[in-house]
């Protein structure tokens, strides 16, 4: 079932208070490279790092009060963690987060710091999902999804509805594509505030999942998770899959190669400090940049919590 415009909209208002509403930036030169006009939507810059606050936001803002007395809980190994935890705390609601034991310290440094109850398992999605329902059974907690949990996701696309908004006349949107949360928000809005506004995602070859779900009209999986765009590599969920079919024109995938290239121009042509998901939806314009020749595009920089110590070039 396709949201309405109606809550698409409400969403955006009901976010607005607790998010940045990030900048928009082009760079004539990477206009140039790509020969079209492009438009970044700069989620870099949003707090904690990426666009998952506001998804977070959207969800927690919906519970009861009762639900919001119990506290919420997700399994996250990164950025839906960070963004649960702050935007919990910016609502005064516990955020129980599951993290592995593989996940970087620094990330779950961060979620204690934005006031998150931190439980470690062991570094397996089975041992993962038995610990966040031990807490929903123990806690009352409500589960939240990062990327397919209706809310989240119509939260999600709260940061294309903003590019929207500030670049009326866009031709296409371009997002990553991971779990698909934010493809779909990002779908929806240019559906409902884009003028004939297409919808394309970046994939890697490496984790190419969605690309094969898109061709075969059910949900795929992957065999590896080799790629350096290490916020991609999960998988779609029955409900944005059908959001996804209904409302995305394409999915571009690209080769790793490609992806570094992308994020390396960013950081030296913009001074933007981009996480290798980011660059991937700029890595597909310029890989197909004849489809784009002359258009305009807003491409959603998703985040830039990168590790500095291990940059890829």
């Amino acid at each position: 079932m396709i949201p309405s415009k109606q809550i698409v909209i409400e969403a955006g208002n009901r976010v607005a208070p607790f998010v940045h509403r990030t900048p928009v930036l082009t760079s004539r030169l990477l206009n140039e490279l790509a020969g079209a006009e492009v438009f970044f939507k700069c989620e870099n810059l949003q707090k904690m790092g990426a666009f998952k606050m506001r998804g977070a936001i959207n969800a927690i803002q919906q519970l009861s009060e009762a639900q919001k007395k119990a506290g919420v809980v997700t399994h996250s190994s990164g950025n839906f963690g960070q963004a649960l935890a702050l935007a919990a705390k910016n609502l005064g609601v516990n955020a129980y987060i599951v993290m592995p034991s593989s996940a970087p310290a620094v990330k779950i440094e961060a979620v204690k710091s934005y006031g998150g109850l931190v439980t470690i398992t062991e570094p397996t999605l089975e041992a993962r999902e038995k610990s966040a329902a031990n807490i929903v059974a123990e806690k009352g907690a409500v589960f939240l999804h990062p990327s397919n949990d209706l809310n989240v996701i119509v939260g999600q696309g709260t940061a294309a509805l903003e590019l929207l908004q500030d670049q009326p006349g866009l031709e296409y949107v371009m997002s990553p594509v991971g779990g698909g949360g934010l493809i779909a928000g990002t779908a929806l809005a240019a559906h409902y505030l884009g003028d004939n506004c297409r919808v394309i995602g970046g994939e890697p070859m490496e984790v190419d999942d969605a690309y094969r779900a898109f061709k075969s009209g059910k949900i795929e999986y992957n065999t590896s998770t080799d790629t350096i765009a290490d916020g991609l590599k999960t998988n779609l969920g029955d409900i944005n899959f059908p959001i996804i079919m209904e409302l995305v024109s394409d999915i571009i995938r690209v080769e790793e190669g490609e992806i570094v290239n992308a994020m390396k121009l960013i950081w030296e042509r913009m001074k933007l400090v981009i996480e290798p998901s980011s660059s991937v939806p700029f890595a597909a314009l310029l890989k197909e940049r004849e489809k784009f020749k002359n258009k305009k595009v807003g491409i959603i920089l998703s985040g830039g919590n990168v590790e500095l110590s291990n940059l890829p070039f």
